[in-house]
């Protein structure tokens, strides 16, 4: 008889989904208007961290936007993404911590989402975070150790998302 340590269960934290146009403006509100599409949720503006003379981006200037994703939202967005992947993640993708970073040349690509003349294509950026019971306190304003066998490592997230029915590539 063994017993299931609850403390381990590995379960998904949230979804970002980021998409950066580079400049203000039109481009901007359209990539706004492709993510409130796909998300139903009012996305923020990501500023510029430096000044870019070349392109000419101004630091602060919104060049981006973004959408976060928690709970069952997140499950089901993500769901989406592995599903416009075709079931198939790449081990390159997860870094040491339990994260995936997956990136979509077309979010017309995505199950559901149909193409709007008025928005055109974008492509995105998608990170997926992992997360375990008691990971908060390391969140906390007086922040504590986490120990290394509590950590989600990479063939963990990896087993995670095989047992979602997902082929590593």
């Amino acid at each position: 008889m063994s017993t299931v340590n609850n403390m381990k269960q590995i379960s998904l934290e949230k979804v970002v989904i980021n998409i950066g146009v580079g400049k203000s403006g039109e481009p901007l509100e359209r990539a706004k208007n492709a993510l409130e599409e796909l998300t139903s949720r009012k996305p923020t503006q990501c500023g510029a961290k430096n000044n870019v003379r070349d392109f000419g981006i101004h630091k602060g200037e919104p060049i981006g936007a973004k959408v976060t994703l928690r709970n069952t939202e997140a499950m089901e967005f993500a769901k989406r993404i592995i599903q416009a992947k075709n079931n198939q993640l790449k081990e390159s993708s997860f870094d040491n911590y339990g994260n995936i970073s997956l990136g979509v040349r077309e979010h017309i690509d995505i199950p559901g989402a149909k193409y709007n003349p008025d928005i055109g294509i974008f492509g995105m950026n998608i990170c997926i975070s992992l997360s375990r019971p008691g990971y908060r306190i390391i969140k906390k304003s007086n922040p504590r150790k986490m120990g290394k066998k509590h950590r989600i490592s990479k063939d963990e997230a990896v087993e995670f998302f095989k047992s979602m029915g997902v082929e590593m590539i």
